[in-house]
């Protein structure tokens, strides 16, 4: 699969089926991840991969009881090992850098057959409390991996006339 068409089919999964995500595969999509760029090359992301069961039960609890966190193969908290910095620009870098680095592994798992979904919805100091997070990491985002059991439709997206101004604002 090209990358545009992993674009085009990546969706937000939140029904899985049943199997589980083979390593090797689950190898190749963090390696994605490893390979995303970084402001100054800082590499400040950590991922914990988490397929035990329990676990993935009170990473659920911990994301609002949301079901298919649960429901999940695979789940990995994405987080920072940070010293908080900003770029010139005065963003911090380090939520932008992880946001690189997971949709890198959103589009490796669409092309290896995989549903993924971002989950931004958690208690950030109850997911360190499962996973033995030290205080000073950030837990920037949730991912759920796993094999869709459906077919999730396509949201609509604005039209590039819509969302691209060319040389000044227009919008």
């Amino acid at each position: 699969m090209d990358v545009y068409e992993a674009i085009r089919n990546r969706r937000s999964v939140r029904a899985y089926g049943p199997d589980a995500v083979d390593r090797e595969v689950l190898l190749r999509v963090l390696d994605a991840a490893r390979l995303a760029p970084s402001a100054n090359n800082r590499q400040e992301w950590r991922f914990v991969v988490v397929a035990d069961h329990d676990r993935r039960q009170r990473l659920m609890q911990a994301a609002n009881n949301q079901r298919f966190v649960g429901e999940a193969p695979v789940v990995i908290a994405c987080c920072a090992k940070t010293d908080e910095r900003r770029m010139r620009c005065g963003q911090l870098a380090y939520p932008i850098d992880v946001a690189i680095a997971i949709d890198h592994m959103t589009l490796a798992a669409t092309a290896e057959g995989l549903g993924t979904c971002w989950v931004g919805s958690f208690y950030e100091d109850k997911v360190k409390d499962v996973l033995g997070i030290p205080g000073d990491v950030r837990v920037v985002e949730l991912l759920t991996m796993g094999y869709p059991a459906d077919s999730p439709r396509p949201k609509s997206r604005f039209s590039l006339d819509d969302i691209v101004s060319w040389e000044a604002w227009n919008l």
